[in-house]
């Protein structure tokens, strides 16, 4: 019941989660958000304390519960391990068992320097290398990058039959192409995963994942663990040879070993034990405990003691560390061929309204890109940037940020986006328009023109004559030359306009820019700002 109830359970998380990266509609969100808002490590870095506590709690009860059944990557790794075990892969093709594994000692050295690498990186802010070791991150950008793409085709493929049917059912969506790095980091993951869980099940886990780390000596304290009854047990061996966390140590005339911090509570030894000796059970005392929490030195306490409180300061620590970061389309309806829009070098990156400023973003977001799946106008990009490596960044070369539109920030599971309402955006300024002269096609070319003061939402542009001795009276409203003579309407009309930004006004949304006729760069772009303000 232990292995059947944690698969179901593992298959629901992986589905929902993995529906939230694919979801392009944005009606996954509220059945599923919860899902991704249960990550631990976004958790931490959201100061989400009723969500840490369910992990933390959940963990000193049924030991590393988490990694077996929330964890998207973890339970990647199982979907890999369990591809390892079919017949074809086994050495005994007719044994009733995979029988693959043997146990290992715990590489406590590697787990070690891997946590306080990260939590070096996590407090240093090198964005680089933390999201790097960020589990359901990775899992994120595995998705996006490999699962995505293929779901998105399969789509836009049935959209073409409705549309031929007359039936509208399914509707295009615009696939965007995913920079380089992005490709290379999720397929190096992806391969490595693959490789060790195939060989050796749990073995990322166990060695390199931080969080796994970190729950793993919790888990030590945990209620329920696996029990061995030896009046029952034979020692066949076939649980050691059948645990994909190599956690277990059978040895003739000797208890069964059993190292909790690596045991991920999967219940495959329950299983494959004919006898009926294992069983998940209230943990005995330390002193009457024939399955021992430390094998690399079983028979010393005091070692076992200091070990204990070694790893609850680094985990105390990783957890502090993150708290104090925590605080701290064409315009001419396809007739023509448009060349496309070069983006802009910005001074300062643009980033999502509720993501308070760039620093902010920074040191929360662990670019797992759920908020650039879940963009539906295409404004959030990966950043190919090392100091904000694959964080999302704002782009207007294939849309705009809608005013009405919040989905990063509901889905943000980090803190690194906080949840807004409609009305809060509308007066959260994330940077502000700049007009280029040389490119604007009214000064350069005589052309008249006014896109980007007709659909400012802010009312933030306004056209203002060319020639700067026709002005307008503010007592009548009407227009006048430079010798005082009215001008009548068609005059009016006919003047060359150029724009004006009140840069007071403009919430920096990135209308103008998007939809600018200048080509190859826009006559108007929005600079951002280092910290957002209300306006």
């Amino acid at each position: 019941m232990l292995k059947l109830t944690r698969r179901i359970l593992a298959v629901i998380f992986w589905l929902g989660i993995t529906l939230l990266f694919l979801d392009f509609t944005g009606t996954m969100q509220s059945l599923l958000g919860w899902m991704a808002k249960l990550q631990f490590l976004p958790s931490v870095l959201a100061l989400n304390g009723i969500s840490v506590a369910i992990v933390l709690v959940m963990t000193l009860v049924l030991g590393r519960f988490y990694c077996s059944v929330v964890c998207p990557l973890g339970v990647l790794q199982d979907f890999f391990a369990w591809i390892g075990k079919w017949p074809i892969f086994r050495k005994n093709k007719k044994a009733k068992f995979a029988n693959r594994y043997s146990y290992s000692k715990e590489k406590r050295w590697l787990r070690l320097t891997v946590l306080v690498l990260f939590i070096i990186m996590l407090v240093a802010g090198f964005n680089a290398g933390m999201v790097l070791l960020a589990p359901y991150s990775s899992y994120g950008r595995i998705v996006s990058s490999f699962i995505r793409p293929l779901y998105i085709g399969i789509n836009n493929l049935l959209a073409q039959w409705s549309e031929a049917n007359d039936n509208y059912l399914f509707y295009q969506v615009e696939q965007h192409d995913n920079p380089l790095i992005l490709w290379v980091i999720a397929g190096v993951t992806a391969l490595i995963l693959f490789v060790l869980a195939f060989l050796h099940g749990r073995t990322y886990c166990n060695t390199i994942c931080p969080v796994g780390t970190v729950l793993g000596y919790i888990a030590k304290f945990s209620r329920l663990k696996m029990q061995v009854d030896e009046d029952k047990c034979i020692k066949c061996g076939l649980c050691e040879k059948n645990c994909k966390a190599a956690c277990i140590k059978v040895e003739k005339g000797q208890p069964v070993l059993f190292d909790y911090t690596r045991c991920v509570t999967c219940g495959d030894c329950q299983t494959v034990c004919s006898k009926g000796a294992l069983h998940l059970a209230p943990a005995k005392n330390q002193s009457d405990q024939s399955t021992l929490i430390t094998p690399n030195n079983p028979a010393n306490p005091k070692e076992n003691d200091i070990t204990r409180r070694s790893f609850l300061a680094i985990t105390g620590t990783a957890i502090a560390a993150a708290t104090l970061e925590a605080q701290e389309k064409t315009t001419d309806g396809g007739l023509a061929v448009i060349e496309d829009k070069k983006i802009p070098q910005r001074k300062t990156p643009l980033t999502p309204p509720g993501s308070l400023s760039a620093a902010n973003l920074q040191q929360h977001c662990t670019a797992c890109q759920l908020c650039i799946a879940n963009c539906p106008n295409g404004v959030l990009r990966p950043s190919t940037d090392m100091a904000h490596l694959l964080q999302p960044a704002m782009e207007y070369g294939k849309g705009f940020c809608r005013p009405e539109c919040t989905r990063c920030a509901d889905v943000c599971p980090a803190g690194a986006i906080r949840p807004i309402t409609v009305e809060e955006k509308t007066a959260i300024q994330i940077g502000h328009a700049v007009w280029i002269k040389e490119n604007c096609l009214p000064a350069s070319q005589n052309q008249k023109c006014g896109s980007c003061a007709t659909h400012c939402p802010a009312e933030a542009i306004q056209m203002v004559p060319i020639d700067k001795s026709i002005k307008q009276n503010p007592d009548d409203g009407q227009w006048y030359d430079g010798d005082g003579n009215k001008l009548d309407w068609r005059a009016v009309n006919d003047l060359l306009r150029i724009p004006v930004v009140d840069t007071e006004k403009c919430i920096g949304c990135g209308k103008c820019e998007y939809l600018c006729p200048a080509r190859p760069f826009s006559a108007i772009y929005v600079e951002g700002h280092e910290t957002h303000r209300e306006i």
